[in-house]
């Protein structure tokens, strides 16, 4: 198999983190389009891709791409892919996809539709008039953008988010791929540490960890396309050992985790443990509202409550001002503060350096970044919050 075409899907906003992340993979690009970042590599690309991408959801191969107005073009253009390459006689292929701004909106429609092709292609190639979907399973994707299809074949199986460390959350996690973007764009550095003063379950700090030593996100997980039987075995065995070999563990880069609640702190710990962060991550229970600088270089990189009813929400304002009165006395520290709250910068009490648009799960939020000095604020106060109060 020569060049393989692939798409990397991603949360809305993380586009241009993921098109980064390919690059270093030393991929060309094609195409990018909201969530959806089109690429090209040689087969160890599909596995390279699965091991390493910290901000993609999925990785799917590119089958086919054509104009679909009607059924008839929907069906005549997955029929004419050769599926009987990759799928065998027992082998399984359910469908699922989107349909945007495009005639073929039923989906239920087009998922018969593509079935009833895929079907009629491999009767034919094995003619066989019965396929019993016993052996491996091969997802298909369908994504119909302005009358154009695209035909993919799932890779990743789980979603890429689920690195397999966080056996357990706090309510309303956020996914670490997102998780990995907020890190990404508050730019860390080794003599810096992050602190995430509403941990959870720890995940940004996690994700920051993984970065910084250079572990690849999926380096313990398995993906669906590993039981397909033509990538052979020893391109994941190849990539995971070339991953091995470019962490860097010896980071003198640091984290620190915390939360006003406890049982926040006991799950974020265990996260930590299954992670393998736990030499670079200070997990520990405060008040967020409490924080006092010292004179280490500190960013703090956070997802405060949003709030969803009423009275949650008000609640979320309240701490959003409580929050710009201490967080703002923290400077030259760098802050960066996810949410959805809209009306964020009027109620923290100052406006961003910048603001970028992403969003969490389904959730429009808006990424507000504080990094200009406020020479307003001087002579720090010293603390000993950075104390190491773990328990091993």
């Amino acid at each position: 198999m020569g060049k393989v075409k692939l798409v990397a899907t991603c949360l809305f906003g993380l586009e241009k983190l993921v098109g980064e992340e390919i690059d270093a993979l030393g991929y060309a690009r094609r195409d990018t389009i909201d969530g959806r970042i089109y690429f090209e590599g040689p087969l160890e690309a599909i596995v390279r891709s699965n091991i390493n991408l910290r901000c993609a959801e999925r990785v799917l191969i590119e089958m086919s791409s054509f104009e679909a107005p009607t059924f008839t073009a929907l069906f005549d253009g997955v029929k004419k892919i050769p599926w009987e390459r990759f799928i065998g006689e027992k082998d399984a292929f359910p469908v699922k996809g989107h349909s945007i701004k495009s005639d073929l909106h039923s989906i239920p429609d087009c998922q018969k539709m593509v079935k009833k092709a895929i079907v009629e292609r491999l009767r034919e190639s094995y003619n066989s008039e019965w396929f019993e979907e016993t052996g491996v399973k091969y997802q298909i994707e369908f994504f119909i953008l302005n009358n154009r299809a695209c035909i993919m074949m799932d890779t990743s199986g789980t979603p890429l988010h689920k690195r397999g460390y966080r056996t357990e959350a706090n309510i309303a996690p956020i996914r670490e791929t997102l998780a990995a973007g907020l890190v990404k764009l508050s730019r860390p550095r080794e003599e810096v540490i992050l602190w995430d003063p509403f941990c959870g379950s720890g995940t940004i700090a996690i994700e920051a960890a993984l970065i910084m030593t250079n572990t690849a996100p999926g380096r313990y997980r398995s993906f669906a396309a590993e039981s397909y039987p033509w990538i052979p075995e020893k391109l994941w065995k190849e990539a995971r050992q070339e991953a091995d070999k470019k962490r860097n563990m010896s980071t003198a880069f640091r984290a620190i985790a915390t939360d006003i609640d406890p049982e926040s702190i006991e799950i974020a710990r265990d996260n930590i443990r299954r992670a393998g962060m736990w030499d670079y991550i200070n997990c520990f229970v405060k008040d967020a509202l409490t924080i006092h600088k010292d004179d280490k270089r500190t960013t703090i990189v956070c997802n405060p409550p949003y709030g969803e009813r009423m009275d949650t929400v008000k609640k979320a304002q309240q701490l959003y001002k409580k929050m710009g009165k201490v967080f703002q006395k923290l400077s030259p520290w760098q802050i960066y503060i996810i949410t959805s709250e809209e009306d964020f910068e009027n109620l923290y009490g100052k406006k961003a350096d910048k603001v970028r648009r992403l969003y969490n799960g389904m959730i429009r939020c808006n990424y507000y970044q504080y990094f200009k000095r406020n020479d307003a604020i001087k002579s720090p106060n010293k603390s000993d919050i950075k104390t190491d109060s773990r328990q091993k």
